[in-house]
């Protein structure tokens, strides 16, 4: 009879992820195999990478280990690249991860993990007992006791990742900092307390990415790769309604303050594409979600849902020029003069601004080690100065991605970048609500004149 593990789906996945998309193989589990350390290391012995589940009531504890594990009665070696983790048994299933400079040694009786003042941090015994310190129970948010009895205990090759301690120390911190970023944008409030949303627009030709953007977002908030806006082509736009997207954290979660508007792409060629004159009505919030664009006839004052008088609220606070990478340097002089008419209508609007180059294929190289920071590699440098130069966009707020297209699976590296960039997004819109004068931080109704 096939041996199963405890694991869920949704768990395995989620561990999968965190060691870069490999893949997993159980070697050993307790109450099929015996609870014994020689029984585990006769199964688990020559093994490569492998990961060492211990299965408690309401939580799940467990180390990895890159290359085998040491002979029995071994004397210590230099310090392993293992780490730790731990997630309890909900639906979210967020790991929390520590590392800790530490050596193994199994005898008989025990697997044991050693700091570096030779104080045992965890440790395995027979009859399904545990040890673990209380440092690392504090780092790994469990709330156990120091010596504890276990129901299951699991031992899984990995398969299919470097065996590499560099490249561990990276896709298991990449998941670390996605986790964090994912936290402050959870906790983000706009600020000045002006508006309970942040309205983020993207705008762009035809294909550059803007309703996978959105896509990417929601994406990662829902935990598996979504694609609710339908993304155009390089040749047609398949988005003619303007919507105004909100963002749930967790399938049925609370919205999240902020929301990313998507319009019909830009096109050079006139009558194609958005029109122009819609523009200044989207920017100032007159535009109500669900609009049907018309590629002849801009929006006027007489049409039922227009807004007539827009507040703060409905105003658009940051936008997003979204373009590909790939076709900067192609733009032709048709496409940049559009891209300048529309940035003098945002410029007049007083809007904060972003570019957003998508399609970035060498995404991993962009990030920095620690990941805080994205580094212009030689390949993009050009394309950077070219969109600085065409809007005069300082260069910190060009920011690059790779949205999520024809995958099924969430990648912790592409998150970082997405959920940067959402970032960098709400700290101008945050700036730009902070300068506002006083007389425009009520209804606009001066300011929208309508054509």
């Amino acid at each position: 009879m096939a041996v199963t593990t405890r694991l869920t789906w949704n768990e395995e996945k989620c561990l999968q992820k965190l060691l870069g998309n490999g893949s997993l193989s159980l070697l050993y589990k307790s109450s099929v195999h015996g609870c014994s350390i020689e029984k585990m290391l006769n199964r688990c012995n020559c093994q490569g990478s492998t990961i060492t589940m211990i299965y408690f009531c309401n939580v799940v504890v467990g180390v990895f280990v890159l290359e085998d594990y040491p002979t029995t009665n071994q004397n210590f070696r230099k310090p392993n690249s293992s780490f730790y983790f731990s997630f309890q048994n909900n639906t979210t299933t967020e790991i929390t991860t520590a590392f800790l400079n530490a050596t193994l040694k199994i005898t008989d009786e025990q697997l044991t993990s050693y700091s570096s003042n030779c104080e045992a941090i965890f440790s395995l015994f027979p009859n399904n007992t545990v040890f673990i310190h209380s440092l690392l129970k504090t780092l790994l948010k469990v709330n156990i006791p120091h010596r504890s009895k276990y129901l299951e205990c699991e031992v899984f090759r990995v398969e299919g990742i470097k065996n590499d301690a560099g490249y561990i120390s990276r896709i298991t911190g990449a998941t670390q900092h996605r986790n964090s970023l994912l936290a402050d944008l959870r906790a983000y409030k706009p600020s000045a307390d002006l508006v309970s949303e942040i309205h983020i627009l993207l705008l762009g030709p035809v294909g550059a990415g803007k309703s996978s953007f959105f896509n990417s977002v929601k994406s990662i908030f829902q935990g598996h790769v979504t694609r609710q806006a339908t993304v155009g082509s390089d040749i047609t736009s398949i988005t003619e309604m303007y919507r105004i997207y909100s963002i749930k954290d967790g399938k049925d979660g609370k919205s999240l303050p902020f929301m990313l508007c998507d319009s019909m792409g830009l096109d050079e060629k006139e009558g194609v594409g958005l029109c122009m004159d819609d523009i200044p009505h989207i920017l100032k919030g007159c535009i109500p979600d669900r609009y049907q664009f018309s590629t002849h006839q801009p929006i006027t004052s007489r049409h039922p849902n227009f807004i007539i008088s827009p507040s703060l609220k409905d105003r658009i606070h940051c936008v997003a020029y979204v373009l590909d990478i790939n076709s900067i340097n192609n733009l032709s002089s048709k496409m940049v003069a559009k891209f300048k008419q529309v940035h003098k209508e945002v410029l007049n609007c007083g809007i904060a601004h972003v570019a957003l180059l998508t399609k970035v294929n060498n995404y991993h190289d962009v990030l920095q080690e620690n990941f805080s920071n994205m580094k212009k590699s030689m390949t993009s440098q050009s394309q950077v100065m070219k969109v600085h130069e065409m809007l005069n966009i300082p260069v910190s707020n060009i920011l690059m991605v790779e949205n999520y297209a024809s995958e099924w699976e969430l990648d912790p590296l592409k998150d970082i970048l997405i959920l940067s960039v959402l970032r960098q997004m709400l700290r101008v819109a945050d700036d730009f609500l902070e300068d506002l004068p006083l007389e425009e931080t009520g209804n606009l109704a001066p300011f929208c004149s309508s054509h």
